[in-house]
This record gives structure tokens, sequence and C-alpha cells, in this order.
């Protein structure tokens, strides 16, 4: 790239009429063949004023965090949702971008870091010296210091069970999982978990021999239905908090000769791709993790390129679908 100086001497005018015809000053009396020969010995020459160079746009770098293993992305697909529209939506806004692991060591600050997942204190401090501009999808850790696109699980849960309650279900189980943070010591609070027991506490359905938990597997989907079955509770219908534990527990029930959808509903929750495909094609809460991608990295690059120092908090809404795995409990 080509100096003023260099122009000046090339185009045989000074450093100040260079100056002043690349900057478009109208008060600038000299010829337009001279005008003419600056602009093409500065353009022969790639010459870049002060004024462009300061309105060029930085590419911005930012790294992303998957509390997710390749492992468990690949049994519980809905965080491997969330990332991946977050890189497709990086690539079409051409925002360089990389995975980096919890505990890398990384040679310079990147620009912005989007998180993936749940994170508490410990892991925070840590993705704090990647970057002091962290967004966070799924969590909300301090939505004082930063951004966060969340899911609105309250409300999901409740349209799912008003949903049975409707078709006249009173005994409805909850089969769930437990997540763990700051280096698995620390047992998250599940918002589905929550909803569910103030949903059936208020109809005075409460029971909590009803609640099963383990891990958000096809695995231990169908162990705990498996589990709930053999009680003999007398429960028509369950809300799984994960759309593939609901495939596990698909199995279970079909397996001890259950109809699902006539002898037993089971409503689930995520609407990964595969969940219209079941048989019966399962009916289940639709989380945008495709709109929560392409949120995320449209508040982290506004924020990082305006400088606004307020954080904001994102809730996305979720959507009931329903397919045929429930009936009336007759």
């Amino acid at each position: 790239m080509a100096t003023i100086k260099e122009v000046a001497k090339k185009a045989g005018v000074s450093i100040a009429t260079v100056s002043r015809v690349l900057n478009f000053d109208e008060t600038l009396n000299v010829p337009p063949t001279t005008k003419k020969r600056i602009f093409e010995v500065a353009e022969a020459l790639q010459y870049v004023t002060v004024n462009q160079r300061k309105n060029r746009v930085k590419k911005l770098n930012i790294g992303i965090v998957q509390w997710y293993t390749e492992t468990e992305e690949l049994k519980d697909p809905y965080y491997l949702s969330i990332r991946i529209a977050v890189e497709k939506k990086c690539e079409k806004e051409g925002i360089n971008f990389r995975n980096v692991s919890l505990y890398e060591a990384l040679s310079k600050e990147l620009d912005g870091l989007i998180a993936i997942g749940k994170f508490g204190q410990d892991e925070v401090q840590i993705l704090d010296k990647f970057s002091k501009h962290i967004l966070f999808i799924d969590s909300s850790p301090d939505e004082v210091r930063y951004d966060s696109v969340v899911t609105d699980y309250k409300n999901g849960v409740t349209d799912a069970l008003c949903y049975l309650y409707a078709l006249g279900h009173r005994a409805i189980g909850y089969i769930g999982g437990s997540e763990y943070i700051n280096d698995k010591k620390d047992m998250i609070k599940d918002y589905r978990e929550e909803t569910y027991k103030d949903f059936m506490k208020e109809k005075n359905l409460f029971n909590e021999n009803h609640m099963l938990k383990g891990s958000f597997t096809p695995e231990d989907g169908y162990n705990l239905m498996h589990e709930a079955l053999k009680k003999q509770q007398g429960l028509t219908a369950f809300f799984i908090a994960s759309d593939p534990m609901a495939i596990g527990a698909y199995k279970a029930a079909s397996e001890k000769g259950l109809r699902i959808g006539t002898d037993i509903s089971i409503i689930g929750f995520d609407d990964i791709y595969t969940a219209q495909f079941l048989t019966p094609s399962l009916t289940t809460i639709k989380v945008y993790t495709d709109f929560m991608g392409d949120t995320a990295v449209e508040i982290l690059a506004e924020r990082l390129k305006s400088g606004r120092k307020i954080s904001k908090k994102t809730l996305i809404p979720t959507r009931l679908i329903i397919r045929e795995s429930c009936g009336k409990n007759s």
C-alpha cells in the first residue's frame, strides 16, 4: 500500500494537493486533468485515505465454546443444532470463528465469545480470560455483565401439561435429567422440572413418586420409562424433558405392549429432527435452536461494533407441536 508522498511524487504535485483531491475538497482550484491523474495514480498504487482506513470494518474474531463433548452432542443433538446454527450465521456474516475448549490456552484474545450450554461461576471466570465480551446461549450466569439467549422453558412445559390435562390426563409422570456445573460439583436448577412440580401442585395432583430422573440420553429414557411402568402406578401420560429421552421411552413402552397415543400418552421437549419420523410421530415442544444461534451472533456482533455497555437477556418462545403420541384419557 502506497504512501501519500509516493502518490504526490508520481503525480507530480504536492502532498497537500493529493490530500485535498482524494478527500474531495471542493474549494481546491486545480484542473480536471490534474485531479484525474491523481486518482489514477492513487488507484494504481492502491493508496487508501485516512478516512477510508477509518471506515473499513474490522473483521470480527469470535470463539465458540460448547459445554457438551462430541459424544454427548450425538446423543442429544439439541446443543449440536445450536452450535451449527451459530457457525452458519458467522459464515453468512463474514465473521471469523473457531471452536475452543474451556481449558484451551489462546495465543491472542478473541473479540468475543459465544458459550453454548450451562456454566457455573468457576467456569465463567475461565471463559472471561478468552474475552470480556461473552454471550451465553441456554443459560444466563450473570445477566448484569453478559448477554444471553435463553429458552422460555416455563411456558413451554406449561403448554405441554395444559395439553395433557385438556385431554383428560391427571396421573402425569415426569421423566427428566440432572445436569451439573463447576466441574460437575453443583447440580443445576431445571426449569422444566420446577414447572412440572408447580403445575401439578396447583392442580393438587403432585406425587413425588411420579418423577424419575437420570441423564438426557435415549438410554436413560428407556430405563426410566421401564422403571415407571414396572411400578404400575396408573400413570396415563408422561411429560419427558427431552426428545432423545422420549425416543428411549418409546422403546420401553412398546416392549410392554403399550400403544403410544392410545394406551399411554407421551409428550417430549425440543422437537429434534427425528421426532416427526417416530411411530407414532412425537408430540413435543419446539425449541427454535436455529433462531437462538442466529440471534446470539447478531447480539454479540452488535455489542462489539457499538460498544454497548448494558447487557441484554433475550427470551425465545417455544411452540407446542401436536402430532400423534398423545390421546384422550378415557
